[in-house]
């Protein structure tokens, strides 16, 4: 007796895969068939999807908010030493996290103290302390500007935290100061750029009178300075309107002249 075989004549004769024209009608009609049906289920399921999105009233930007949905899980997430819940983080705080060196207080940036074995003293005053290399092209400046006649005074270096904070809050108090408004004029600790050990204020040795205030810009040694101080490595801190906010200071300049420097008061 011949095996029981229910496949028909016709599909025994076709490869299992075959493709083209010798596939018989009805498997070709199929597939067909099958491709269509796949094709109205994603459409339906592409349709819903949209129908959901407007019913619910989600916007792009609701999509597309992974910086705030950071900021919300801080605000939830555990103090590890205390179990309690950390308080709500803005956008600024966490960026300010991300990139310490960007913390501002009233428009000033915050500086690190310059390690005491890094300073030295300069020679016209040795109360005055920079950097060594802020120092060294300081000397030479004031040299070269000697010899046109213009005579720089060194009037304050390196000061800590501590010293700015005595300038800061008691002539706060003295001058019935708001903490904006002696901004204007001081930095306050832990964000002078004297922390640094590179900056320096600077007047005439002429002209003493214009110390510490705007009448400098109208002294030789300011001027001598504007057309020669790059050359140096020194720049003007905060000229007339600079971003910060900061009243214009003729007297206070900033050694960049190496890459620690350029690093301390440019690197965001």
């Amino acid at each position: 007796m011949p095996p029981i075989d229910d496949i028909p004549q016709a599909a025994r004769d076709v490869p299992l895969y075959s493709t083209g024209e010798d596939q018989p009608a009805w498997l070709r009609r199929t597939r067909s068939l099958r491709r269509f049906l796949g094709l109205a289920v994603l459409a339906l399921a592409a349709g819903g999807l949209v129908a959901w999105y407007q019913t619910n009233g989600f916007s792009a930007v609701e999509f597309a908010q992974p910086f705030e949905t950071m900021v919300n899980r801080s605000a939830v997430e555990t103090d590890a030493g205390t179990g309690d819940a950390a308080p709500a983080t803005s956008d600024r705080d966490v960026a300010t996290q991300l990139a310490p060196s960007s913390r501002t207080l009233l428009n000033h940036r915050a500086y690190n103290e310059a390690p005491a074995e890094e300073l030295v003293t300069l020679n016209a005053n040795a109360a005055i302390r920079l950097r060594a290399a802020a120092a060294s092209q300081y000397e030479e400046m004031a040299q070269a500007a000697s010899r046109a006649g213009v005579r720089l005074v060194p009037l304050s270096g390196f000061r800590s935290q501590e010293e700015q904070e005595t300038i800061f809050f008691s002539l706060k108090a003295d001058r019935a100061q708001d903490a904006e408004t002696r901004a204007e004029v001081s930095a306050p600790p832990g964000y002078s750029e004297h922390h640094t050990g590179y900056a320096v204020d600077i007047g005439d040795g002429n002209q003493s009178g214009t110390n510490l205030n705007t009448d400098f810009v109208d002294t030789r040694a300011y001027q001598w300075m504007e057309a020669n101080a790059v050359r140096y490595g020194y720049e003007l801190s905060f000229p007339p309107d600079n971003f910060q906010g900061v009243a214009f200071e003729p007297w206070h300049w900033r050694f960049v002249g190496d890459r620690t420097s350029l690093e301390t008061f440019y690197s965001k």
